[in-house]
């Protein structure tokens, strides 16, 4: 039931976008257990308007960083969320070939009740 939210800088190609989009769904899959058909991602690339710190806790950024937000059920462990991290982090370094240093990801936690799929139905309390 994740809601992805990838932002990037405009330019690149849609197998890159496609590659951002494999890399992090199939870390949801396989660090914290998110089936690997639930997928919800909006990917939106910006001419101007990342922001960002290059050098914030001595971690030295390009312009290829891509900030990775990730609204989700609350309950997973730290120890997940850290190999979720590292899986984000491995997934998309091996393709689409993004530096480690450039993945920043950002958890959001909600419970069941903050989720409607549609028909304005809250399907997980009914």
């Amino acid at each position: 039931m994740p809601l992805v939210r990838i932002s990037h800088r405009a330019g690149v190609s849609d197998a890159y976008r496609q590659a951002l989009s494999d890399g992090v769904q199939e870390a949801l899959a396989s660090a914290v257990n998110v089936p690997a058909d639930d997928r919800f991602h909006i990917l939106t690339e910006h001419a101007s308007g990342l922001v960002f710190d290059a050098h914030y806790l001595g971690i030295e950024r390009s312009a290829d960083w891509v900030a990775i937000q990730i609204t989700l059920r609350k309950g997973r462990t730290v120890e997940m969320k850290q190999a979720l991290y590292r899986r984000i982090a491995e997934n998309l370094a091996g393709n689409p070939g993004l530096r480690r240093e450039d993945i920043l990801v950002c958890l959001v936690e909600n419970d069941l009740a903050d989720w409607s799929f549609g028909n304005g139905e809250a399907q997980y309390v009914r």
